[in-house]
């Protein structure tokens, strides 16, 4: 488990961060605000449990900004996440958290809807594992309130990616992962 989270360290680090894919993820990353959640669960129900959990967590802990849920070893199909990006969303309103948290997520094999597999644009969301990312709300309206065009973020995102090309976004993410 402490290898997934390093690598998932290594990724936020040197690809989130280091590209500005999220302007705002250096502050939390330099202030020691994300936490990293690693689950050991393969089913939907235990993993948005899980999810809610961490919701609780974040309410108990102020000093947390941000939570990446990491799945060490469930969904690891593609499809079978997006199910389970749905199922916690909707749980997400059920239980009473929206307006105060959202998801971002992220995976290994991510695809835009209206994208082809091979475009570099889908690293913006791969990462090492399956993710999703429990955002505060209040401070990310916060945070794009201070910042200038923030609506050009996603497509300065696909430009960079687009330009570095896949294979340069492919050895990035193998240099994620820890050496054995």
């Amino acid at each position: 488990m402490q290898q997934i989270e390093q690598a998932m360290r290594n990724w936020v680090s040197q690809v989130i961060v280091k590209y500005n894919f999220c302007p705002f993820a250096r502050q939390e990353v330099e202030n020691h605000s994300v936490y990293y959640h690693i689950s050991a669960t393969h089913s939907h129900e235990d993993a948005v449990l899980e999810l809610l959990s961490q919701c609780s967590e974040l309410d108990n802990n102020p000093e947390r900004e941000t939570t990446l849920v990491v799945f060490a070893e469930g969904f690891k199909d593609f499809a079978e996440f997006l199910d389970l990006v749905d199922l916690a969303n909707a749980l997400l309103v059920a239980q009473g958290f929206e307006g105060t948290y959202q998801i971002a997520n992220f995976h290994p094999d991510y695809v835009f809807a209206d994208s082809d597999d091979n475009d570099p644009a889908n690293y913006t969301n791969r990462a090492p594992y399956p993710a999703l990312h429990l955002i505060r709300e209040a401070s990310m309206a916060e945070a794009l309130a201070e910042y200038d065009d923030p609506e050009s973020i996603p497509d300065n995102n696909i430009r960079l990616a687009r330009r570095k090309g896949e294979a340069f976004w492919q050895h990035l993410l193998k240099q994620c992962h820890p050496s054995d």
